[in-house]
């Protein structure tokens, strides 16, 4: 450490002030990878990444399994930490106990903390982040920060008043101020449930409801849109499409496409032919059947129906093929090369 280093570290009031490269707030965060490769491919641009601390945005329609996403985060992490609490601010009430039974998470790990408005949410999530500290296994679901009214909504409805309340997307600003820091700093992740409307313009699209501080504070923001999925006239279940609309790691605009089946659920493998026919590594030699190819080019000789594709015999091959992991990385993962490259550098220093 330089003696300039060494001055500014010993003369400042920042404990927790360190040289970059020795930063615990940097290097030592904490990433939970969850059972299902495409969720992990969401959330990190990996299949072996996984959610990280801060804030995870997931918006779109009523019925669109928002919650059970979040669930299935939790699950992975207190999995992960048997001591690991999820402390949940339930505004809707729509999330039975059943929810988190079948999510694999044990009811009596959950805080379960009733909401009304905003300035509940602001005072108590403030309160218990400033007095946990880094290390202290806690996950946090929200649901939803969209259906949540402020204390002046409330009040102006009881006194017969109709106005709309123009301060409420300032004060969500002003708690995403406060808490972002607290998050990163502890190491602790959050999930919040949010709602969107559709624009006015000529092409609409869909836009998270609450005001830009939702946007702003979020590390990631998934916009989730459903098809249905049907075999010939009966309906089977649902397509889902995770939309990355922002991130810090995977790539915006990606769009990650999740089969959830009334009969058997979410698949641990959903999503993953889609990525590798796209990528190459999955062929169809001829209609309805499946090869993978290896490396080198080299396409099986054994053919698959598209039933049989949703396994582990299939699958357990390809997610440990490295070629495979990389080009993954390499299409959806936010690259970390450098800021300019070479040509640009000597062109510049010709000039």
């Amino acid at each position: 450490m330089s003696s300039m280093m060494e001055r500014l570290k010993k003369n400042g009031t920042l404990k927790e002030s360190s040289v970059l490269t020795d930063s615990i707030m940097m290097n030592n965060i904490d990433e939970t990878v969850t059972e299902v490769p495409a969720i992990n491919l969401a959330l990190s641009g990996s299949f072996t990444g996984g959610m990280r601390s801060g804030i995870l945005t997931i918006a779109g329609p009523s019925r669109h399994f928002k919650s059970m996403y979040a669930l299935m985060m939790a699950s992975a992490y207190m999995k992960k930490y048997p001591e690991a609490v999820l402390m949940f601010y339930d505004s809707e009430f729509g999330s039975p106990i059943e929810y988190f039974q079948s999510a694999g998470i044990d009811p009596s790990r959950v805080l379960h903390m009733p909401i009304k408005n905003l300035e509940e949410l602001k005072f108590d999530l403030v309160k218990q982040l400033d007095a946990l500290k880094r290390g202290d296994r806690v996950f946090i679901l929200i649901d939803s920060i969209g259906n949540l009214a402020s204390v002046k909504e409330a009040t102006d409805a009881l006194d017969g008043k109709g106005t709309a309340d123009m301060s409420r997307a300032k004060y969500l600003k002003g708690l995403y101020r406060i808490i972002t820091p607290y998050l990163r700093m502890r190491d602790i992740p959050l999930v919040q449930i949010a709602h969107i409307y559709m624009s006015q313009d000529l092409f609409p699209k869909a836009i998270v409801s609450g005001g830009t501080g939702i946007v702003l504070s979020s590390d990631n923001v998934w916009l989730v849109s459903r098809s249905q999925d049907k075999d010939g006239t009966e309906l089977q279940g649902f397509n889902f499409n995770i939309n990355i609309e922002k991130s810090r790691y995977t790539r915006e605009r990606t769009r990650i496409p999740i089969t959830v089946k009334f009969d058997s659920g979410l698949s641990r493998y959903s999503g993953l032919l889609d990525i590798a026919i796209d990528l190459g590594f999955i062929v169809k030699p001829t209609q309805g059947w499946y090869s993978r190819v290896f490396d080198g080019g080299e396409i099986e000789a054994k053919k698959w129906r598209a039933k049989d594709t949703d396994t582990a015999a299939f699958w357990d091959p390809m997610l440990s093929n490295i070629t495979f992991l990389a080009a993954v990385e390499q299409k959806y993962k936010i690259s970390n090369g450098a800021l300019l490259d070479d040509e640009i550098d000597e062109e510049m220093d010709e000039a």
